[in-house]
C-alpha cells in the first residue's frame, strides 16, 4: 500500500551574513526606484513584478516538479478577470481581490491537474496548449458576456494611495505589487524547503523512485499544478490592476509562451531566476522594437537564441558559475 510519505527535512541552512546584506539592499533599492523613474518605467516594472510571481509559479511546476505547460497564460487570465469581475461587478476593494484570484486559480489548477496526471512530456504540453488556445474563446463567450464584457473587455479605476500618502497611483500600485511579491517568494521559498518541496523535486528526479520510497506522485502533481497556478493568478490579478483593463485578446497563446520563455531564460529550477525573467519578457521585446520597427521579433528571436547559446542554464546559472570562479580564485 502507497503511503502520503514526506521525505525528512534536514537541517536548514541560514542565509550568510553576505545573503542577507544582498537582499536587503536590493528591496532598499527596489524601494527607490518608484521615485528616481518616470511614472512610464514605474508602471513597466509593476508589470515585471505581476510577471514575476506568475514565473515564479510556472518554474515551481517545471523547474521543480518536472510537469511541462504551455498554457499558464489561462491561469494568468483567470486571475486577471477574477479581480476585474470583484472589482467592477461587485464594488471589492482592490487589495482584497488578490487573495481570491490565488484561489480561484488554485481550484482551477487543481481541477486541471487532475486529469492531467495520465499525461507526461509532450502529452501533458499538448493538454496544457489547448487550454490556453481555448481561455481566449472561453471570455469571449456570448454567455460569459454580462461577467466578462465580451471582447470589448472590463475597464477598471487605478487605486491611488491609501491614508493620504503623497505618493502617485503608479508609484502606489508599484510598492502594493512589490510588498505582494515579497510575501509570494518568502511562501515559495518557505514550500520548496518543506517536505512537500522535497518531494516536488523527488517526482522531478525521478518518479519511479520515489514512488518506491513512498511519495503519493498523483498527489504532488496535482497540488503542485494547483499552487503553480495560485502564483499565476495572484501575478494575473495584480496586473489588472496596473494596466485597468482586461480583454481576451490581452491573454493570447503568446503569453504561454513569453512565460515558458522567462523561466529558461532567468534559469530553470531556481527561485529567483523569476526576477531576470520578468525582466527579460517585460523590457526586450519593446528594446528589439526600438532596434527595428520593421522586424522587431527577429531581433527579439536573435537576442533569445544569444542568451540561450550565452547561457544555457539562464541568467542564476551564469551568476553561480561565476560565483564558483571567484570562490576558487580566493
Amino acid at each position: 500500500m502507497t503511503t502520503n510519505f514526506v521525505p525528512p527535512a534536514p537541517p536548514r541552512r541560514a542565509l550568510s551574513q553576505r545573503q542577507v546584506i544582498g537582499l536587503a539592499v536590493l528591496l532598499v533599492i527596489a524601494c527607490v526606484l518608484p521615485f528616481v523613474l518616470g511614472n512610464y518605467r514605474v508602471f513597466q516594472l509593476t508589470l515585471a513584478l505581476a510577471y514575476a510571481i506568475a514565473l515564479l509559479g510556472l518554474n515551481m511546476l517545471t523547474g521543480y516538479n518536472g510537469q511541462i505547460s504551455l498554457g499558464h497564460g489561462a491561469f494568468f487570465a483567470i486571475g486577471a478577470y477574477t479581480a476585474a469581475i470583484l472589482m467592477d461587478k461587485a464594488n471589492w476593494p482592490y487589495w482584497a481581490t488578490i487573495p481570491v484570484a490565488g484561489v480561484a486559480c488554485l481550484v482551477a489548477g487543481f481541477l486541471f491537474g487532475l486529469p492531467a496526471l495520465r499525461l507526461e512530456g509532450l502529452y501533458l504540453a499538448l493538454a496544457t496548449f489547448a487550454l490556453g488556445v481555448a481561455m481566449p474563446q472561453l471570455l469571449k463567450y456570448k454567455h460569459l458576456e454580462q461577467w466578462t464584457g465580451g471582447v470589448q473587455g472590463i475597464v477598471l479605476m487605478k487605486p491611488g494611495a491609501p491614508f493620504g500618502l503623497p505618493l502617485t497611483e503608479d508609484q502606489w500600485v508599484y510598492l502594493f505589487s512589490l510588498l505582494v511579491t515579497v510575501i509570494m517568494f518568502v511562501i515559495a521559498h518557505n514550500l520548496l524547503q518543506s517536505g512537500s518541496g522535497r518531494a516536488m523535486r523527488a517526482i522531478r528526479d525521478h518518479a519511479m523512485a520515489a514512488e518506491a520510497m513512498g511519495v503519493d506522485n498523483s498527489h504532488y502533481k496535482a497540488m503542485t499544478f494547483g499552487v503553480s497556478a495560485a502564483f499565476t493568478g495572484v501575478g494575473g490579478a495584480l496586473s489588472a490592476i496596473a494596466v485597468q483593463f482586461v480583454a481576451p485578446d490581452s491573454f493570447t497563446l503568446f503569453l504561454s509562451i513569453s512565460l515558458l520563455v522567462g523561466i529558461v531564460v532567468g534559469g530553470v529550477g531556481t527561485l529567483y531566476g523569476a526576477i531576470f525573467g520578468a525582466l527579460f519578457i517585460m523590457f526586450v521585446p519593446s528594446l528589439a522594437e526600438k532596434v527595428s520597427k520593421a522586424a522587431p521579433w527577429a531581433v527579439y528571436g536573435v537576442v533569445l537564441i544569444a542568451f540561450m547559446f550565452a547561457m544555457p542554464g539562464g541568467v542564476v546559472g551564469l551568476l553561480r558559475k561565476l560565483q564558483a570562479r571567484v570562490a576558487r580564485a580566493r
